[in-house]
This record gives structure tokens, C-alpha cells and sequence, in this order.
């Protein structure tokens, strides 16, 4: 899992600059394509080597983020980044409140390998899906007056720095907190599942209702919800707030998908890909740096990751308010006016 982890991390950058160079669809249908063959091989497997090795595979097609970002972003027509973004990932969010309830019961009645068998073609159908969607022109930036290198554009450093503390602040109450409500507070198998359906719903809603705000404004807000999961997770008022806190936990993937939108009015259009590919690198750093250090105050405190959670989640709070521009252009039309060149 660690090294399922490590390789969702890795693809990004790369993937990134091969949608700049060779363009975005290209990059998707490939992704589809590798989730196939992945879930096949899963499915097929015998042993465990065989089966790891399917599941690594399937971890290489994160490398879909940057230039999925990319080609939202290009096809977002009238609707901001941070909208177009978020109901991307509402609409991820939301079959994932189904599908793991629907394989669970096909485990139940059948066995795991004929829930790997149908997930395989379900890719396919939805691979045949994306073959539909249409060529985007690869974007280019005047060679008498490029834009700068993005190690070389300070605003655009400034923000992953931001994007990469918020990002890793909230997560760190996250990774522990079912061993927490199962240890510390008692709570049943089923009643952690049923925590874990209404945080994918959270997730969902707030990504619906976050996404229609100016993105600064929703990445800000996202942060606010996760202060209060690790609130109401801290003071252990039970259930009933627990599925609040739980729905709360929901603004964490608005927090990620807005921070990535805000990349974009800081590059040119032509350097979206490897932009959103580093941010996207960074976003899930976190989440393999977060674990150890939830690890280390658990081992010593099992509530002590809240606090600590809450205050790092405080901090990126005002790391936002006072290094991150408001944007105060249209989107659309003069983004590239604002790239520091």
C-alpha cells in the first residue's frame, strides 16, 4: 500500500509535461486503458505477487490528475476553474458513495475476484466513453516573449509552498481517526462505515457547494470544515456529531481540488499541465508525509493528533489569508495579463 501510495505520487510531474507537449486527450485515454489492464489483472490474479502487481499498476493511473486538470480547465467554457474542477471531483465523490456499498454486497454474495471481473468491465465501457471526447489544441506561448520558467515564477512557488502546508495540516487528524473512534470512543464496525458513506457525501456536497464560490474564498472555507472535524473528533460528543464531523470531513477534497484551480492564474495556459502536475505532486505528499507524524501523537495521546491537527489547520488558515492574492481578473480573458513574467 505504501508503495501504491509512492506511485500515485510520482506520475504527476511527468504526466504533466507530456499533456503540455503531446496533449491532454492522448493522456487520458491512456490512463483509461492502464486501469483495464490493471483491474484485469487483478482480477485474474492467483497469488498475491500477481495481484500487488495489478494494484501498483492501477496506482499509475493518478497520473490522469494533471492532465485531466488541464483539459478542464480548456473546457470549462463560461465556468470558473475552481466550479469546473470541483464538480469534477463531486462527480468521482459521488460514485464513490455507491461503489463501495455495491461491491461490498457482490463480495458478500459471490467473492472479491468476481468484484475485480466486474469492475474491469466497467473500465472498459467507460474507456469507450472517453474516446468520445474531443482533441483540445495544444496551447503555446509567443517564443519573442515566453513566459517565466515556473522554478523561476515566485508567485506561482509562493502558492505550492501554501497549497502543500494546508494540504498536509488537514490531513493529519485524518489517517487514524477510525482506529481512534474504534479504540477511544467504542463505536462498531458498521457504525465506521456508516461515518465513512456520510464523509464520501460530504464530500460530495460541500465540493457542490465550495466549487460555486471564488476559488480563494472555497480553499478558506474547505479549511474552516476541517477545523471543525477535528473539533468534534477531539471532544467525542458521540455519534450524532460524529456524522457531522464526519460530513465536515468533506471539505477536504474541495480544499485539494481548489487549491489546484488556483494554480492557474499564476502560469501561462501553456505551462497548465506540468503547473498542475507539480501542485497535484505536492497535494499527495502529504498525505504519505501526514501518517507518521498522526502515528507519533497517537502512540503517545490517541486525541493529541486533534489539537495538533487543528492548530497546523489555523496556521494554514491565515498562510492563506496573507499570501494568497485574491483574484482580480475575469478568469477567462486576462488570466495571462496576471502571470509574472
Amino acid at each position: 500500500l505504501g508503495a501504491f501510495g509512492a506511485a500515485m505520487t510520482l506520475t504527476h510531474i511527468p504526466a504533466g509535461r507530456l499533456a503540455d507537449a503531446m496533449g491532454r486527450r492522448p493522456m487520458l485515454i491512456a490512463a483509461w486503458g492502464i486501469g483495464v489492464l490493471a483491474t484485469g489483472i487483478m482480477a485474474l490474479a492467483r497469488t498475491l505477487p500477481a495481484f500487488v502487481g495489478g494494484l501498483l499498476l492501477y496506482g499509475l493511473t493518478a497520473f490522469v490528475a494533471s492532465p485531466l486538470d488541464s483539459y478542464t480547465t480548456a473546457a470549462r467554457g463560461k465556468w470558473s476553474v475552481g466550479r469546473a474542477m470541483t464538480f469534477v471531483s463531486m462527480t468521482f465523490n459521488g460514485g464513490a458513495v455507491i461503489g463501495p456499498m455495491i461491491g461490498g454486497r457482490i463480495a458478500d454474495a459471490l467473492d472479491f475476484r468476481t468484484v475485480y471481473a466486474i469492475a474491469a468491465v466497467i473500465f472498459v465501457f467507460s474507456t469507450l466513453t472517453v474516446l468520445l471526447i474531443h482533441p483540445q489544441p495544444r496551447d503555446h506561448h509567443d517564443p519573442e516573449n515566453p513566459p517565466a520558467r515556473l522554478l523561476h515564477n515566485k508567485r506561482y512557488l509562493q502558492f505550492l509552498w501554501v497549497f502543500f502546508f494546508v494540504a498536509f495540516a488537514a490531513y493529519v487528524p485524518q489517517p487514524l481517526s477510525s482506529n481512534f473512534l474504534r479504540n477511544e470512543q467504542g463505536l462498531s464496525l458498521s457504525a465506521l462505515g456508516q461515518l465513512i458513506s456520510i464523509a464520501y457525501l460530504g464530500t460530495t456536497i460541500l465540493a457542490l457547494v465550495l466549487g460555486q464560490l471564488e476559488a480563494r474564498t472555497g480553499f478558506l472555507l474547505g479549511q474552516a470544515a476541517m477545523v471543525a472535524f477535528t473539533l468534534i473528533l477531539w471532544k467525542g460528543l458521540g455519534l450524532g456529531w460524529f456524522a457531522v464531523g464526519y460530513f465536515l470531513l468533506g471539505g477536504y477534497r474541495p480544499i485539494r481540488s481548489l487549491g489546484v484551480a488556483q494554480v492557474r492564474q499564476f502560469v501561462h495556459k501553456s505551462q497548465m499541465g506540468l503547473a498542475y502536475g507539480l501542485a497535484e505532486t505536492l497535494g499527495s505528499a502529504s498525505t504519505l508525509l501526514a501518517p507518521p507524524l498522526a502515528g507519533w501523537l497517537y502512540a503517545r495521546d490517541p486525541a493529541l493528533m486533534y489539537p495538533t491537527g487543528m492548530i497546523l489547520v489555523v496556521l494554514g488558515i491565515i498562510l492563506t489569508l496573507a499570501r494568497v492574492p485574491r483574484r482580480k481578473v475575469a478568469p477567462r480573458d486576462h488570466v495571462d495579463a496576471m502571470v509574472e513574467v
